[in-house]
């Protein structure tokens, strides 16, 4: 049994990039951030078998410089960024992601499709405790199940798109259009600039 699931393991290859070593997800829960690994564990077993792991060095987890050291071109990357939007006094978290190559609308897009008063990006701390999740490393993947999870158009038609794993170390990997069903997710056109 042990040598059927070594062979399936290796016969997992990555979509682009050069990277030693390509797992699925679900076979790698351990390395994942703790909200990621619920997610991906008890989300449906087709989408989340669709989602890669790659193990790599978190000195190495800004996009600019993954990609040149893993020959991953930077329009398969995208960043998730967390925002909190204002409204008569209440805050109200969210999350936007846009392809790498582009910047996250926070002053229209965003802040109009929440009704909010004003919208910003959301400060590290807050960021990185309500999501569970690393500074470097907050992905798509697992956040909390009541945060709006905008998704730009042109990630969903992604055929693929690399994004972070919840931890400064290791990237996920996943259709575009899993990524769009992911909990909460509402792909929007024009939500990058």
């Amino acid at each position: 049994m042990s040598e059927q699931v070594e062979q399936v393991e290796q016969s997992v290859r990555a979509p682009f990039g050069n990277f030693p070593q390509v797992r699925r997800a679900l076979d790698a829960l351990g390395e994942l951030a703790p909200p990621v690994a619920a997610l991906l564990g008890g989300w449906d077993a087709e989408l989340a078998g669709q989602v890669l792991y790659v193990d790599t060095d978190p000195e190495l987890a800004d996009t600019a410089v993954f990609c040149a050291a893993h020959d991953v071109p930077v329009e398969a990357s995208a960043n998730c960024v967390v925002v909190a939007a204002k409204r008569g006094g209440e805050t109200t978290l969210a999350a936007g992601l846009v392809l790498a190559t582009t910047r996250l609308d926070v002053n229209k897009a965003v802040r109009g499709h929440l009704g909010a008063r004003k919208a910003s990006f959301a400060p590290v701390d807050t960021a990185v405790g309500e999501s569970g999740m690393e500074y470097g490393g907050i992905t798509p993947v697992g956040l909390p199940a009541h945060w709006p999870l905008l998704i730009d158009a042109a990630v969903a038609a992604t055929p693929h798109v690399l994004v972070g794993s919840g931890r400064r170390r290791g990237k996920l990997i996943l259709p575009g259009a899993v990524a769009a069903a992911l909990p909460g997710a509402q792909v929007l056109e024009g939500l990058a600039g």
